[in-house]
């Protein structure tokens, strides 16, 4: 059965499929590296919120998982270095130069196993890029092989995904804080964003009208551009150039995780062959196909009818006047809602976590603990993650916006920092008391902004400070074992 050319076949699409297919892993490998590095101190046996007592209270129906299982460390450990080497295999690209079923087996390991560590991440793995990346892993493994052509249905419908991801954050802002609808709301987000990189001071420094023609400009990019994603060529790669450009942008401008990075993936479906022929001077260029196996189709067609029916929610989301932002409708993480900065906060407070070696709470010697990603001392300009994600680092600015007994794993982490436990250190950027145990821990609330121009010179400080609050007091070991 040859189902070769004709309405299924997308034959001038083999470059999006090869930076789809490619880059999805890429993305997949930096998640997995990231569990490594950082599930077992937050979310292993003795993490801030362990596994094993959140698949006890949450049934498996709910968060579907391998580790309601079992779980342990070690466990975890082989899920994530598994994932890490499949998706690096795919990043090589040696399951694509096999028959189409061998790719597809690949990009499903790599959705399973990535999808039982987000059922059970909690608050530490409840982002809206977490769900993305699912879903594009999974319309990823029906792209086929090298040796077919990339199915049109699936390639239609990672448009649709990236028509979601915009146009769902288009209209999320403009039903949401209304300076979004003045154009205002950069005077203050490039400074109150969660985690800032190098160039965020000097965005925030642009001049106003500028920043104006840039919210003009992003409405644009996710209410009109979305929709000619699935127009004609060249318009739609003219579209999809849009799309990478600007998710550029927000890259230059601050540290998102993979979400900017994965968003210009995904754009490429809507890149034909053509166009980067004559743009590029080198393209993966159309290749000779065979034919596609019957049973390839026809499952490609099944699960493009299954996707079309999940669409259903997350289009009524979209016409829905109390839209949801980053919401799953399944347990599965496809066919989801997508957006970001529904509302903007106008001034930023951080929560400063300090120690002391001395015997007495009242003391002054007090030294504060330097995480990789969130804003600390005032002379250190924050560095570049994306798009990496620092998981603790997000916690603390969600933790800095509400009280601390809605974070129960802050009050964990004290206790962590009291025991010197060197997991949840290597968390930090900077422990002051080089894996010694402090006598007391504390929290403050600082109000952070931007230094200006002239502070900058004259001070060399990025930020200005000023406390506003102890948000925890002085604590020992002692105390904080009473609250467990």
């Amino acid at each position: 059965m040859d189902w070769a050319g004709g309405w299924f076949a997308a034959e001038n699409y083999d470059a999006a499929r090869f930076v789809l297919q490619r880059g999805i892993a890429l993305v997949y490998v930096l998640a997995f590296v990231a569990a490594l590095r950082q599930f077992r101190p937050l979310l292993g046996e003795h993490g801030l919120l362990p596994v094993p007592q959140f698949v006890a209270r949450v049934p498996s129906r709910l968060a579907p998982s391998l580790f309601h299982w079992r779980y342990s460390d070690r466990l975890l450990v082989a899920v994530a270095a598994l994932g890490a080497l499949v998706a690096a295999a795919l990043v090589l690209g040696l399951p694509q130069a096999g028959p189409p079923w061998v790719p597809l087996l690949a990009f499903l390991l790599l959705w399973a196993l990535y999808l039982s560590v987000v059922n059970v991440g909690q608050v530490f793995y409840s982002f809206g890029w977490e769900s993305l990346l699912l879903e594009a892993g999974f319309l990823a493994a029906f792209l086929g092989s090298d040796r077919v052509a990339p199915p049109v249905t699936v390639v239609v419908l990672f448009r649709w995904l990236v028509f979601r991801v915009e146009f769902g954050a288009g209209m999320i802002k403009m039903r949401g804080d209304p300076c979004w609808r003045d154009l205002t709301c950069l005077y203050y987000h490039h400074e109150t964003q969660p985690m800032p990189n190098p160039g965020s001071w000097f965005f925030h420094h642009l001049p106003r009208p500028l920043h104006k023609v840039e919210v003009a400009a992003n409405h644009a990019t996710q209410l009109v551009v979305p929709f000619l994603l699935f127009a004609p060529q060249p318009v739609a790669t003219v579209a999809a150039a849009v799309v990478v450009v600007t998710q550029g942008w927000l890259m230059l401008s601050g540290n998102f995780a993979w979400l900017n990075f994965l968003t210009m993936l995904l754009a490429f479906s809507a890149v034909g062959d053509g166009v980067l022929d004559r743009l590029l001077p080198w393209s993966v260029g159309t290749q000779a196909h065979g034919p596609t196996p019957g049973w390839f189709a026809v499952v490609v067609l099944a699960v493009t009818a299954l996707m079309v029916v999940l669409s259903y929610w997350p289009a009524r989301n979209l016409v829905d006047r109390h839209q949801k932002m980053n919401a799953s409708f399944n347990r599965w993480h496809l066919a989801g809602a997508y957006g970001a900065f529904g509302s903007i906060t106008r001034r930023r407070d951080e929560v400063v976590v300090e120690g002391t070696e001395d015997d007495d709470p009242f003391t002054t010697d007090w030294h504060e603990y330097e995480f990789k990603g969130k804003p600390g001392r005032t002379g250190q300009i924050p560095r570049q993650w994306a798009p990496y994600h620092l998981r603790l680092d997000w916690g603390m600015w969600f933790l800095a916006l509400g009280s601390p007994s809605q974070h129960r794993w802050f009050t964990v982490f004290l206790l962590r920092l009291l025991e010197g436990d060197r997991p949840t250190l290597t968390l930090l950027r900077r422990d002051p008391f080089a894996g010694r145990r402090p006598r007391y821990v504390r929290a403050r609330v600082f109000r952070y902004r931007y230094s200006t121009w002239e502070e900058l010179r004259r001070t060399r400080q990025w930020w200005v400070r000023q406390e506003r609050a102890l948000l925890v007091a002085p604590q020992n070991l002692q105390n904080m074992h009473q609250l467990f």
